[in-house]
């Protein structure tokens, strides 16, 4: 059998991994989707609870919706936001019934390579298929040969953590029965009970920060969890674009999402503290933690703390696969310019493809989320834009391929994102583009509250939303 008779191995049954399938059998490739957890959708049927700041208008790969049209599936409102839970049961899980035995389930990827030959060998390396290590949930082993890899298996697995220095504080494995790197789901009445009437700090400043805040203050207003507080724990200072951009964000629920986080901290329901970066993690008399900072200082103790620092690459099994990537980011070389969070936070992401996400070992390509590295702030429509052009250009159809079309939603933010603050600069009211103070600890309390807009717009965003 020649390469290109070979299967196309994309890792992942989530969002860009089925819309890369859909796109490659419409173009008569043969895809095998490997997804490790045991049903498609896996990832995102954890965060279930989590309303998406996306309407289904733009969660939808159109490929996938021409797929799906025979089988008498039709869109959901395209208007309304979509809960993690829906887009898994409602979109997600019905794709990859239409794809059949294309997708497998319980399939974890242990590695990938080119057959016979390691990373350093160039002997008729480009000639050779890619060999894919497959560990299923049966402990059966397999190994299967690809003619192109497409890795969408995202960076959910693989949270970052709570320490400011990238790598875990001292105790925080330690303190692990009292940490969640996830946004808790508060109407489960046992994880409910956890938090209500506690002091829990959230370490993050993201749409999962946000989230997690507002949950939080919801909570303190219900009948049970009165006395339920949190303190938020940003390594940068307060600024005006904290909060991001409000009424000026093109997804108005990505807006009000942080609109309803600016109600919990004005409303007391949340005290900030800001310049700190976490060092340790320790105990007092009670077993409570106390929150040790870089700078010496140590917060009041809480009860749980919800560590929300974004996520990482997990390029494990892909050790003798020859990647080009950002030493920064760890996303792609020539994309990484377009998304670095230490440039811009606009939600502007130029039109990128297969040409900005290829690599010198030619025929593999991160995908969706994992294209992203550590940067944030994904959305779906980048991922159904990205395998579009890259099955396109498997295929061989670089017109189609290189013709990238993408115009995402401005966040109302401008500027770069902080992500180290500048000492010097001034603090500001005004949304827009304005850098941290000088790190400071300082408790919230603004005489009027948000509007409405925050009240009224959906629960959450989330990470590949």
């Amino acid at each position: 059998m020649s390469t290109q008779q070979l299967p196309v191995v994309v890792i992942g049954a989530g969002p860009a991994g089925l819309a890369a399938a859909t796109h490659l059998v419409e173009r008569g490739i043969e895809p095998l989707v490997l997804e490790a957890g045991s049903r498609a959708g896996a990832a995102v049927r954890e965060w279930s609870h989590v309303r998406l700041f996306s309407t289904w208008g733009e969660v939808v790969d159109p490929a996938a919706e021409k797929l799906l049209a025979p089988t008498g599936w039709t869109r959901p409102d395209p208007a309304t936001y979509p809960s993690g839970g829906d887009w898994a049961e409602q979109y997600l899980q019905p794709l990859a019934d239409s794809l059949g035995d294309r997708v497998r389930t319980g399939a974890t990827v242990t590695g990938v390579s080119r057959a016979g030959r390691d990373r350093i060998v160039d002997a008729d390396r480009e000639q050779q298929p890619f060999v894919v290590h497959v560990e299923y949930a049966d402990g059966r082993e397999e190994r299967v040969l690809a003619r192109a890899v497409i890795d969408a298996s995202g960076t959910w697995t693989t949270p970052s953590p709570a320490g400011g220095s990238g790598l875990p504080a001292l105790g925080e494995k330690a303190a692990a029965d009292r940490i969640t790197y996830r946004v808790p789901d508060l109407k489960d009445p046992a994880v409910r009970a956890r938090y209500a009437g506690k002091r829990t700090a959230v370490i993050g400043s993201g749409a999962s920060g946000f989230t997690a805040l507002a949950y939080l203050a919801e909570l303190a207003k219900s009948e049970d969890g009165k006395g339920t507080h949190a303190v938020w724990v940003l390594r940068r200072g307060i600024s005006g674009s904290t909060f991001g951009g409000g009424e000026a964000d093109q997804l108005p629920a990505r807006g009000a999402l942080g609109l309803a986080a600016k109600a919990a901290v004005d409303d007391g329901y949340a005290d900030a503290v800001t310049g700190f970066r976490t060092e340790a993690f320790e105990r007092d008399g009670d077993g409570r933690l106390v929150l040790v900072g870089e700078d010496g200082r140590r917060l009041e103790p809480v009860d749980e703390a919800i560590v929300l620092t974004g996520f990482r690459p997990d390029l494990s099994f892909l050790s003798e696969i020859r990647l080009g990537l950002d030493e920064r980011l760890q996303a792609p070389v020539e994309l990484a310019p377009l998304i670095d969070p230490n440039q811009h936070s606009c939600g502007t992401v130029y039109p990128h493809g297969h040409r900005e996400l290829s690599h010198p070992e030619q025929g593999i390509y991160l995908v969706g989320m994992k294209s992203y590295g550590r940067a944030p702030t994904f959305l779906a429509m980048t991922g159904y834009e990205q395998v579009r052009s890259v099955v396109a250009a498997i295929a061989g159809d670089l017109d189609s391929a290189d013709r990238v079309e993408l115009t995402l939603p401005e966040t109302g933010v401008c500027g770069g994102a902080g992500l180290f603050d500048t000492p010097d600069t001034q603090q500001t009211d005004g949304g827009g583009c304005c850098a941290a103070p000088e790190p400071q600890l300082v408790e919230l309390v603004a005489p009027t509250a948000v509007g409405t807009a925050a009240e009224e717009a959906p629960a959450g965003g989330c990470c590949g939303s």
